[in-house]
């Protein structure tokens, strides 16, 4: 039996997907609008046990991608973390924490910066107990 490419579903596709099992479509139904089985559907509404995620949102203290990249320009051009940190009204341990948790003024990048930090954000976190 031929296998078929793994295939990673869009938001688009999977509201689509969460909109038909609402409206009580069976697994095989909504597997066949995408022309695969139905374990590939089951994989994703099994996540949640079947329950539609909420949409993540950040808060509104969080470091935008905008001043992430501010963050990265200043630093390839040699300034602070201080003059940084005025420029984005933010306090310098904010910026000194972001920089430093993402691999320092060396290696700081907006986007990877942005990408770690959704990775952070994810919940429900592994109990400090059990990592340790």
């Amino acid at each position: 039996m031929k296998q078929r490419p793994r295939i990673y579903y869009t938001e688009s596709q999977k509201a689509l997907m969460w909109e038909r099992w609402r409206k009580g479509e069976s697994l095989q139904q909504i597997a066949q609008l995408f022309d695969r089985n139905h374990s590939s559907i089951q994989r994703i509404l099994a996540e949640t046990g079947g329950i539609q995620p909420v949409p993540r949102c950040r808060s509104r203290l969080a470091l935008t991608f905008a001043e992430r990249e501010e963050i990265s320009r200043g630093l390839i051009a040699g300034h602070s973390i201080r003059s940084i940190a005025m420029r984005l009204k933010r306090s310098p341990s904010t910026i000194s924490r972001e920089v430093n948790r993402n691999g320092g003024p060396p290696d700081y990048r907006a986007s990877q910066a942005e990408q770690a930090a959704w990775g952070r954000a994810l919940r429900p976190k592994t109990c400090k107990l059990a990592d340790n």
